[in-house]
C-alpha cells in the first residue's frame, strides 16, 4: 500500500507541476482543485456502484448454486423411485407376451379385411385396367395398375413381416396377381410407343406425352418410395425397381439412332449423288427435330428431365456414329468430298448447329468433332491418293483429245485477238479450278495441298505435252501433205505455253495465300523451262517448215535457169509472206526469237545488200570491212560467198581482204548476239551458175 501511495503522489505531483508551470496559472488553482475534486467524487461512486454490482452477483449465484443443490437432490430420489418401479414391473412385462402377439395378429386381420374389397375385385380391375390401355385412357389405367400393385405388395409385404421364410404364401399372392405385371408390360409398350413418336405426337397431341411423362415421374416416385423402405425391412415387391426413366431415354436414343439410318433413301449404283442427299436429309430432319424439342418438347418434361440437352447429345452421338459408319465404307473421291465438308463446316454452319432458333441452347464450341482426327486424316489420304490417280487420267485423256484435233482439216480456234489456241488449257484449268474449289470447301490446308498436287501433275504433263509436240513435228516431216494444217495447230502448241504459263500464274495467286511455301514456288521455273522449250521446239519447226519449202526456189538461184529468168524470187517472197501472215498469230513473247531482236535481223540483211549492191569496186574493201566489225563472228567463207556472188571483186582486193580477216576478229559488244556462226555456207562455184 505504502507503494501505491507513493506512486499516487509522484503522479500528483507531476500532473501539479504540469498545471502551474506559468505565473499566470496561479490565480486558477481553486479552479483546478474544484475540478479534480469532482472527479475524485465521480471515481469513488463507480468504484461503489461497481463494488455493489460485483456482490448483488455473487449473492444471486449463490442462491442460484443452492437451488440446484436441492433439485439434484429431488432428482436423484426420484430415479431411485423409478428404478425401484422398473424392477418390480418386469415379471408384469413378460406376462404380456400373449397380448402383444394378439395386437400383431389383429393388426395382420385389419390389413387383410381392408384389403378383401380389392382382393375380391381383382379379376374386374384386370380387365377394365386392359380396356383403358387398349382405349388409349393411359392415366386412368395407370391408376387402376397402381391400385393393383399397391394391394398386391401390401400383402406381400404383411407376408414377409409376419413370415419372410414362408415362400409358398408369397407364390400364392404372387401367382394372385399374376395378371399385373403383364398389365404393366402392356402399358410400357404403349409409353413407348408414344416416345418412339413424341417429335410428331408433340405437335398433333402434347397432352398425350404429358400423360406418359406423368406415369413415369409416378413410377420413379414410386420406385424411390420401395428403395428406401428396402433399406429399412429388405423387402423389395416383385418387379421393383422399373426403372422407367431410364428406358425412357434408351427408347429415346434408339429412336434418335433409326431415325438417322433410316434417311438414306438410294445408294451409289441407283443415284451418283446418293451421299449428298442422305447429308441433307440428315441436315434437315435433324435441324427440324432439334428445333421442336426446343420449342415444344421442353415444355411436357420436368426441367431436371433437361430434355432437350440430352436429345441434343443423342442426336450428336448417333451422327457420329452414322459418319463413322459412313467413313468406313468405299467411297469414291467426290463422296470423301462431300461427307467432309458435311462433317467439318455444314454441321456447326448456320444451316445446322449455328441455326438462330438453336441458340443459345446449342453452343457449337461445345460439341465434340462428329468424326476423330485421325479417321478424318485417313479420309484425305484416300481423297489425295483417288485424286491424284483422276487428275493423271483427267489430264491423259485431255492430251489425247487435244492430239485428235491437231490432225482436224480445218484451222484451229483463235482468242478474241485472232490467236491460234486449243481448248487444252481451258479444260486443264477448268479442271484444276474445280478440284481447289472442292478443296476449300474443306480447308485451307486440303486447298494448299491440292494444288500442289495440281502443279506438280502438271509440270509431268507438260513433259508428256512437249513429247507428244515433238512427236507431231516428226510425223509431219515423214509426210508433209499430213496434216493439212499443221502450221496453224503448231502455232496454236505455241500459244498454248503461255497461256499455260499466265493460268499456272493465275491459279496460284488465286489459290496461294504464300507462294514461298516449298514445294508450290519451286515448281514455276521448271515449268516455265518445259514451256519455253515446247515452244522454242515449235518455232524452229514452223522455220524448218518455211525453209523446207523454200529450197527447192533458193536451190534455183545462182543458177542458170535463175540467169535466164525465173520466177523463184516472186514464189520466196508470196511464200514468206503468207507464212508471216500465219506466225503473226502467234502470241508474244514467242512472237520473237527467245529475246532477239527481229528488227537486227532486218539490220543484217541490209547491210549484206549493201556489200552486193555496190557498183564501185573500189570501195568494196571498205564495205566489207565494215561489215566485218559490225557482225565480229562472221567468217571467211561469208565473205567468200559474197564476193562470188558480186563476181567482180579482183584476186589481188580478194586477197587484201582475206589477210585483214585472218588478223583476228574486232572485239564484240557485250549486249551483242552472235548471228553468222551457225550459217552454213553452201559450195559455190561457176558450175552451178552454168547449170
Amino acid at each position: 500500500m505504502k507503494e501505491t501511495d507513493r506512486e499516487a503522489v509522484a503522479t500528483a505531483v507531476q500532473r501539479v507541476a504540469g498545471m502551474l508551470q506559468r505565473p499566470d496559472q496561479l490565480d486558477k488553482v481553486e479552479q483546478y482543485r474544484r475540478r479534480e475534486a469532482r472527479k475524485k467524487a465521480s471515481v469513488e461512486a463507480r468504484l461503489k456502484a461497481a463494488i455493489q454490482s460485483q456482490l448483488d452477483g455473487v449473492r444471486t449465484g449463490l442462491s442460484q448454486l443452492h437451488n440446484a443443490l436441492n433439485d439434484v437432490k429431488d432428482i436423484q430420489q426420484s430415479l431411485a423411485d423409478v428404478s425401484k418401479d422398473w424392477r418390480q414391473s418386469i415379471n408384469t412385462i413378460e406376462s404380456l407376451k400373449d397380448v402383444k402377439d394378439a395386437v400383431v395378429q389383429h393388426s395382420q386381420l385389419a390389413a387383410a379385411v381392408e384389403n378383401l374389397k380389392n382382393i375380391f375385385s381383382v379379376p374386374e380391375i384386370v380387365r377394365e385396367t386392359q380396356d383403358l390401355i387398349e382405349q388409349g385412357a393411359l392415366l386412368q389405367a395407370h391408376r387402376k395398375l397402381m391400385d393393383l400393385e399397391c394391394s398386391r405388395d401390401g400383402l406381400m409385404y404383411e407376408q414377409y413381416r409376419m413370415d419372410s421364410g414362408n415362400t409358398r404364401d408369397m407364390t400364392l399372392i404372387h401367382g394372385y396377381f399374376g395378371s399385373t405385371q403383364g398389365l404393366s408390360d402392356e402399358l410400357a409398350k404403349q409409353l413407348w410407343m408414344v416416345l418412339q413418336r413424341s417429335l410428331v405426337t408433340v405437335r398433333r397431341d402434347p397432352t398425350l406425352l404429358v400423360s406418359v411423362v406423368r406415369i413415369i415421374e409416378r413410377e420413379e416416385k414410386i420406385d424411390r418410395r420401395i428403395l428406401d423402405r428396402k433399406k429399412q425391412t429388405g423387402f423389395v415387391p416383385p418387379g421393383r425397381p422399373k426403372n422407367w426413366k431410364e428406358k425412357m431415354f434408351t427408347i429415346l436414343e434408339r429412336t434418335v439412332t433409326t431415325r438417322i439410318e433410316g434417311t438414306q433413301a438410294d445408294t451409289r449404283e441407283s443415284d451418283k449423288m446418293w451421299l449428298v442427299r442422305h447429308l441433307e436429309i440428315i441436315r434437315k430432319y435433324v435441324l427440324d427435330d432439334l428445333i421442336v424439342a426446343k420449342n415444344l418438347m421442353v415444355q411436357c418434361f420436368p426441367p431436371h428431365y433437361e430434355i432437350f440437352k440430352n436429345l441434343l447429345n443423342m442426336y450428336h452421338q448417333a451422327l457420329s456414329t452414322r459418319m463413322q459408319d459412313l467413313a468406313s465404307e468405299d467411297l469414291e473421291a467426290n463422296e470423301i468430298v462431300s461427307l467432309l465438308t458435311w462433317v467439318l463446316n455444314t454441321y456447326t454452319s448456320a444451316e445446322m448447329m449455328r441455326n438462330v432458333e438453336l441458340a443459345p441452347e446449342v453452343d457449337v464450341g461445345t460439341l465434340e468433332p462428329l468424326l476423330s482426327p485421325h479417321v478424318v486424316s485417313e479420309l484425305l489420304d484416300t481423297y489425295m491418293s483417288t485424286l491424284t490417280s483422276n487428275i493423271i487420267a483427267w489430264l491423259r485423256k485431255a492430251l489425247e483429245t487435244d492430239k485428235k484435233d491437231w490432225v482436224k482439216e480445218t484451222e484451229p480456234e483463235a482468242d478474241q485477238d485472232g490467236y491460234y489456241q486449243t481448248t487444252l488449257p481451258a479444260i486443264v484449268f477448268q479442271m484444276f479450278e474445280q478440284n481447289l474449289q472442292v478443296a476449300a470447301q474443306i480447308s485451307e490446308d486440303l486447298k494448299t495441298k491440292v494444288l500442289v498436287l495440281c502443279l506438280q501433275q502438271m509440270n509431268s504433263f507438260l513433259s508428256r505435252y512437249k513429247d507428244e509436240a515433238q512427236l507431231y513435228k516428226e510425223e509431219h516431216l515423214r509426210n508433209r501433205q499430213h496434216p493439212h494444217c499443221y502450221v496453224q495447230y503448231m502455232i496454236a502448241i505455241i500459244n498454248n505455253c503461255q497461256t499455260f504459263k499466265e493460268s499456272i500464274v493465275s491459279l496460284k495467286r488465286k489459290y496461294l495465300k504464300n507462294e514461298v511455301e516449298e514445294g508450290v514456288s519451286l515448281s514455276q521455273p521448271s515449268m516455265d523451262g518445259i514451256l519455253d522449250a515446247i515452244a522454242k521446239e515449235g518455232c524452229s519447226g514452223l522455220l524448218e517448215e518455211v525453209f523446207l519449202d523454200l529450197e527447192q526456189h533458193l536451190n534455183e538461184l545462182m543458177t542458170k535457169k535463175w540467169l535466164l529468168g525465173s520466177n523463184a524470187v516472186d514464189i520466196i517472197c508470196v511464200t514468206v509472206e503468207d507464212y508471216f501472215n500465219d506466225f503473226a498469230k502467234i502470241k508474244k513473247p514467242y512472237k520473237k526469237g527467245f529475246g532477239e531482236d527481229v528488227d537486227g535481223y532486218c539490220d543484217t540483211i541490209v547491210a549484206v545488200a549493201e556489200v552486193i549492191k555496190l557498183t564501185d569496186p573500189s570501195l568494196l574493201y571498205l564495205e566489207v570491212s565494215t561489215l566485218v566489225s559490225k557482225y565480229p563472228d562472221i567468217r571467211d567463207d561469208h565473205i567468200g560467198a559474197l564476193l562470188a556472188v558480186r563476181g567482180d571483186a579482183s584476186r589481188d582486193m580478194k586477197q587484201t581482204i582475206m589477210e585483214t580477216l585472218e588478223q583476228g576478229p574486232a572485239q564484240a559488244s557485250p549486249s551483242y548476239v552472235p548471228l553468222f556462226k551457225d550459217i552454213v555456207v553452201p559450195s559455190l562455184n561457176v558450175a552451178k551458175l552454168l547449170k
